[in-house]
């Protein structure tokens, strides 16, 4: 058997550039790069969205909308929620909610909606109720507590010390 006799699979891949190997190999001289600029040049990284100096996209579009970095968003809680997943005489608060599974984030703030009935007498504590939600839980004979959301307590806080100086 001679190396002429094997039969040689032909794959359907194009071979591998070889780049600098003079000028016969199609891709000498410039080595496929052109002629100046920075994507000629060695150590050019290049970000993705580069333009070669042009305006990029992302500022020739306009800017629309507003983003509230203030805004404060809440997880909903429904009170036919807590008929489910407490006992009568139970205190809801966040740290319990958490612990049940109820609130998946540890550091969203809780409000309680009046959707579903309650039978049972709770102790509720929130950053927000609802009053359709806090009529039924004290019709239930519970009761409801708000909790102080970061900007009031530093408005609180502001208000003691304004305070302590108009007294002196």
């Amino acid at each position: 058997m001679d190396l002429k006799d094997v039969y040689r699979v032909s794959l359907p891949r194009k071979g591998k550039k070889r780049i600098g190997r003079g000028e016969s190999s199609g891709l000498g001289k410039t080595a496929g790069r052109g002629h100046k600029g920075a994507k000629s040049r060695s150590g050019f990284g290049g970000r993705i969205w580069y333009e070669g100096g042009q305006m990029p996209l992302f500022r020739r579009l306009p800017k629309r909308g507003f983003h509230n970095k203030w805004k404060v968003s809440y997880v909903v809680v429904n009170v036919g929620t807590l008929e489910k997943y407490f006992a009568a005489g139970d205190e809801v608060s966040p740290e319990v909610l958490r612990q049940r599974g109820i609130v998946k984030s540890r550091k969203a703030f809780i409000k309680i909606l009046s959707r579903g009935e309650l039978t049972k007498s709770l102790k509720v504590q929130a950053h927000g109720v609802s009053q359709a939600a806090e009529q039924k839980i004290l019709q239930a004979g519970g009761s409801v507590e708000r909790l102080l959301l970061p900007k009031e307590k530093t408005r609180q806080k502001l208000k003691k010390v304004k305070q302590g100086k108009e007294g002196k």
